[in-house]
């Protein structure tokens, strides 16, 4: 299940459904105070990204590739794996655009969503597709999803436009899960390049007393999701590292470096067994619960450009597994 604010939109939903009121949708300046409070965390990284550029406040109109080089300054394609795929995946870069849906992953139901509401852009933290997929065709159990996102976004006349890797390391995403854990960052576990903040997993100290018990629960608290625990509640939390996504590569550089307690999206199962038996506390969130805050760094780099708000939309995809 995927919804934009206030705006409940099933994968399986039909354009008959999806075409409600625009008015019932919220835009990104009405977000929740929480959602606030973790877009305000992912700008407190700015200063260490120097090739931050901030808006001058003026709204600006964009074609799709002017709007891709635009966050490309903020995110570059330098920073990411050389395996991902960065920037516009499909789409017209010549095209106006008339508004940005923002979502962690490319669907169908997001490309209708957007539609609906008069977007021609889905920007979007994961992309439709790593390896190309065999075919592209309408949405069916016999199609490939990835194909079918792609088309419906060609037959939509919609980009699809993604920053994955490139945002994980970004010092913009270096906030997010230590500010919704209410945690201090203290530095990156593993830095990728020269900036100190540009890198994978962030250091923490838990407060003294906290068990990993009680992590695991204000992280339920604060991300939703029931998180699944390795090691013994009562151990205390001490050193964590907190890290989006798929996290199974920091388990060796969290014990090589003293680390108590990783706070991960996924973990694979054998890894995390071999790192709990060796003493290493592990709360899994939920690949997708992880990354669901980052799209509030998308909102607050399409903010920073000065993309107007009123054309701005987050399509939410919190319920998509219980």
């Amino acid at each position: 299940m995927e919804e934009t604010r206030d705006f409940a939109v099933a994968d399986s939903t039909t354009d008959a459904a999806v075409a409600g009121s625009a008015a019932d949708v919220a835009t990104s300046d009405s977000a929740t105070n929480a959602a606030a409070g973790l877009a305000a965390n992912a700008t407190a990284g700015l200063a260490a990204d120097s090739k931050v550029n901030p808006g001058s406040g003026q709204d600006r109109i964009f074609t799709v590739g002017e709007l891709e080089e635009a966050l490309l300054t903020l995110l570059p394609a330098s920073h990411a794996e050389s395996w991902d795929r960065t920037g516009v995946l499909v789409g017209d870069r010549d095209q106006e655009v008339t508004g940005v849906l923002v979502a962690l992953d490319p669907t169908v139901a997001a490309i209708r969503a957007a539609v609906n509401l008069g977007c021609n852009v889905v920007l979007t933290h994961h992309p439709a597709f790593l390896d190309p997929p065999a075919f592209f065709g309408p949405l069916a159990p016999e199609n490939p999803e990835a194909g079918s996102v792609v088309y419906e976004a060609v037959a939509a006349g919609v980009a699809l436009m993604n920053f994955h890797t490139a945002l994980d390391v970004s010092p913009r995403a270096q906030q997010v899960l230590p500010g919704a854990l209410d945690l201090s960052l203290q530095g990156i576990l593993e830095v990728t390049g020269t900036e100190p903040l540009r890198g994978y997993g962030q250091i923490s100290q838990a407060p003294e007393g906290m068990t990993l018990g009680d992590l695991a629960k204000r992280a339920a608290s604060a991300l939703g999701g029931n998180p699944r625990v390795w090691g013994d509640p009562a151990m205390v939390a001490g050193r964590v590292v907190t890290a989006t996504g798929a996290s199974s590569d920091l388990t060796d550089l969290c014990l090589q470096a003293g680390v108590d307690c990783l706070v991960a999206g996924e973990v694979k199962y054998h890894a995390a067994l071999s790192a709990a038996n060796r003493g290493l506390g592990i709360i899994e969130l939920g690949h997708d619960i992880s990354e669901l805050p980052l799209c509030e760094v998308l909102l607050s780099c399409l903010a920073d450009l000065g993309f107007p708000q009123s054309l701005t939309h987050h399509f939410s995809q919190h319920s998509n597994w219980r």
